[in-house]
């Protein structure tokens, strides 16, 4: 396999003028137009037999000029289609089509497409405009553009280590698991998992309740070297798995980062939401806006359920883990068959409003590493409309005292699921017409929600197709600016949904201190409350609170009602995690617990070995495990 592209290219006798790779894809180029028009019977040939993903494109000599091209496209597409703009790959002989309802760029059965790639032969590629304008998505989009030449190197050189020492032989070598971060703690989740060829990071998050070293993984180890570092795999973009990654290439890291592509837009969102966050903590930024964009440059997306080679013995697959938008189950096959592993980071074993239940079904699996922020056994969680019936109940009785209702939200996920549940409830007549605003990322949030509806619940996906987006709804009002805000402040009863979900930083820190003194005013808890945050201590019944305003501190005295709705929470309760490892297949050999608080894990872990009778373990920070 170490020649892969020279016994490609020998069998096409002549016809390819280059071969690259793009990541593990391998990508073709040729001046010959009959070959690009009728060829693809050959290259599937060839597919078949190296059991590689392999895409033929036009080599640029040949392609028309983009205003001629562009021309074609307009012509091809009918107008119902929305086109909002056409963007042109020239190094790579791509051309990406963006528009609001992109199934009428494909065609019935990829028709219109067929027709753009014969009459231009340029490649074509569609992706969804967001209903409501995303500047983020934009700008990742222009970033990735805009270092085409890069990115075709880059994606070049990942092939070409990848496929050096790849072997369809089964290895016989050893696996390790060293838990950075993340294990026995509810924040900075951060595995490395070593083999005799490869050095891959599962997350890299950071703890935002924590304070000093703590809030990071341990990277002054042995153990881990970021030279030595051959790819980082996210599982889902929340800041206790993405938190450090732009840090990552701050300090120097250039390998790539996959994940889904809702993740990308998200982890970039999120980290300069957080850099901003730390300049009005008055607190120096751990990372800048460029290692963000280092981030993005170096990002490799894969859909769910696509399989990709990550490394010389390491092959990812993403599936589908319930817990937010782009959220993945990571599973790795290792040595070809050797072990495999299913990393389950965050997931939901139950099916909400917005996302659609974990997956559970595996064509192999050996070793699980499963999450327990609620794995004790009292953890057990209401039926889901019995949660939505309360949050209600909450809601209309704060108005009818006249009071304002604060939700703390993680901008992705928990707000996007308030939100429909809101919706309802109003639309329906189960609560008043009030106002409903919404603060933070959360916008922005929803924005990318409306560009990626595939990785949403089938309900909500088919309400976006049909033009009646709950996203971009009447009942919600956006506040923009501290004058909206204040207003609001000022302003009679209503609901706000506001970052950070945990009172750290962000506009909920600021409407929790207006509002926190008047005993007609209510905060309802919908998402975890990481230990030591200033969520925790106002669930825990504080009195009092010290917080951290413009760099001073300040005491606020705390009256307003406060309550907890663990239902609503996008992580398993106990009988979930249990139920989950019921009915996975194939039935692990053996179970790793990490993600929860000391005694929720250990709990888990019990309860595990008792029902499955297979191996558990419940690691330490800096414990390493051999899977193999």
């Amino acid at each position: 396999m170490t020649d892969i592209l020279k016994h490609i290219t020998e069998k096409l006798h002549g016809k390819i003028t280059e071969a690259n790779f793009e990541g593990a894809n391998i990508v073709l180029y040729t001046n010959n137009e009959l070959f690009f028009k009728e060829g693809e019977p050959k290259i599937k040939e060839i597919v078949n037999e190296i059991k590689k993903r392999i895409e033929l494109r036009a080599d640029q000599k040949i392609l028309p000029d983009k205003t001629t091209a562009e021309s074609q496209i307009r012509k091809s597409i009918p107008e119902e289609a929305e086109v909002t703009d056409i963007i042109f790959d020239y190094y790579r002989s791509v051309v990406v089509i963006e528009a609001k309802k992109p199934g009428l760029v494909i065609g019935r059965q990829g028709s219109i497409l067929d027709e753009i790639r014969n009459t231009t032969l340029w490649t074509p590629q569609v992706q969804r405009s967001s209903a409501i304008k995303s500047q983020i998505t934009e700008k990742v989009r222009s970033v990735l553009y805009a270092n085409n030449t890069y990115r075709r190197k880059f994606l070049n050189e990942i092939g070409k280590k990848i496929y050096k020492e790849w072997s369809s032989e089964k290895s016989d070598g050893w696996i390790r698991l060293t838990f950075l971060g993340g294990a026995r703690q509810v924040g900075r989740s951060c595995l490395l998992l070593q083999t005799p060829n490869s050095n891959i990071l599962l997350d890299c998050g950071i703890d935002v309740a924590s304070s000093g070293s703590n809030k990071f993984p341990y990277f002054n180890i042995p153990e881990f070297d970021i030279a030595k570092l051959d790819a980082v795999i996210l599982s889902h973009a929340h800041l206790d798995h993405v938190g450090l990654i732009p840090y990552l290439y701050k300090m120097g890291y250039r390998g790539p980062v996959y994940m889904t592509l809702p993740s990308r837009d998200i982890a970039a969102l999120l980290s300069l939401d957080f850099i901003g966050v730390a300049y009005k903590q008055a607190v120096a930024p751990l990372f800048s806006s460029e290692d963000v964009t280092e981030m993005v440059k170096h990002s490799i997306c894969a859909a769910n359920n696509e399989v990709t080679d990550v490394t010389s013995d390491v092959r990812l697959t993403f599936y589908n883990s319930g817990h937010c938008l782009g959220s993945s189950m990571v599973h790795l096959n290792i040595g070809n068959g050797a072990h495999n592993l299913l990393y389950c980071a965050d997931f939901k074993y139950d099916k909400t409003r917005l996302l659609d239940p974990a997956v559970n079904i595996f064509p192999r699996v050996e070793t699980v590493i499963t999450e327990s922020t609620y794995g004790a056994k009292n953890n057990i969680f209401p039926p889901r409309q019995k949660a939505e019936e309360e949050i209600i109940e909450l809601i209309k009785k704060a108005i009818e005292r006249k009071g304002k209702v604060l939700i703390p939200e993680l901008g992705l996920g928990r707000a996007q699921e308030t939100m429909l549940v809101i919706e309802d409830a109003i639309k329906s007549g189960k609560l008043p017409n009030i106002p409903v605003y919404i603060d933070g990322m959360i916008w922005d949030i929803n924005a990318i929600h409306t560009s990626y509806p595939d990785f949403l619940s089938k309900r909500v996906m088919q309400d976006i197709f049909q033009d009646k987006n709950p996203f971009v709804s009447e009942v919600f009002s956006r506040v923009g600016s501290s004058q909206e805000r204040r207003k609001v402040i000022e302003g009679g009863p209503c609901v706000v949904l506001a970052t950070s979900g945990m009172l750290v930083g962000g506009a909920s820190v600021e409407y929790f201190r207006e509002f926190a003194g008047n005993k007609n005013n209510s905060i309802i808890f919908v998402c975890y409350q990481g230990v030591g945050s200033l969520g925790r201590q106002v669930q825990e019944g504080v009195k009092e609170a010290k917080m951290n305003v413009d760099g001073k501190e300040e005491k606020v005295e705390i009256n307003m009602e406060i309550n907890t709705i663990e239902g609503f929470s996008a992580h398993p309760g106990r009988n979930e995690l249990i139920s989950f490892f019921n009915n996975i297949w194939p039935k692990p050999k053996r179970i790793i617990v990490n993600h929860g608080e000391v005694s929720r894990s250990l709990d888990l872990s019990s309860a595990l070995y008792k029902l499955t009778r297979v191996e558990t373990n419940v690691p330490r920070n800096l414990e390493s495990l051999r899977l193999k």
